[in-house]
């Protein structure tokens, strides 16, 4: 008798659960579209368009010969073929940000500020140096 008496109370109780899980999902989802439109910079990968003079200058002056996401190398690395993307954001040059395989592009647009970050600080620490 006990379970027959409980069950309409489980199901209320699954019921408003799954309510909830739904709000707070869609409350994330909306979230996140939201910070997405307000975010105004964009990666590009490198391709036969891409400015070649412009890419050459940037391959050179690259502060990192390791992955900025894996920390794995980027050039001779066992990876593959190293990729290279250019970041275009609203009223800042564009930059060229390398991955040592496919895979990292998807975890740098996770946490760009982050990545982004070791490869200013490589920057600039290769400029303090002159090397």
């Amino acid at each position: 008798m006990k379970t027959t008496a409980s069950r309409p109370l489980l199901v209320a109780l699954a019921i408003s659960l799954g309510t909830a899980v739904s709000v707070l999902a869609h409350d994330g989802k909306e979230r996140d579209k939201g910070s997405a439109k307000s975010s105004t910079s964009q990666l590009t990968r490198v391709d036969e368009k891409t400015d070649v003079t412009w890419l050459a200058k940037a391959r050179a002056a690259y502060p990192l010969s390791t992955c900025a996401v894996s920390g794995d190398k980027l050039e001779g690395g066992s990876m593959g073929l190293v990729q290279d993307f250019v970041l275009k954001a609203a009223g800042q040059p564009d930059r060229l940000v390398r991955f040592c395989c496919k895979d990292c592009e998807a975890d740098f647009n996770k946490e760009p500020a982050k990545h982004l970050k070791v490869i200013d600080e490589a920057a600039a620490a290769k400029a303090k140096t002159g090397k």
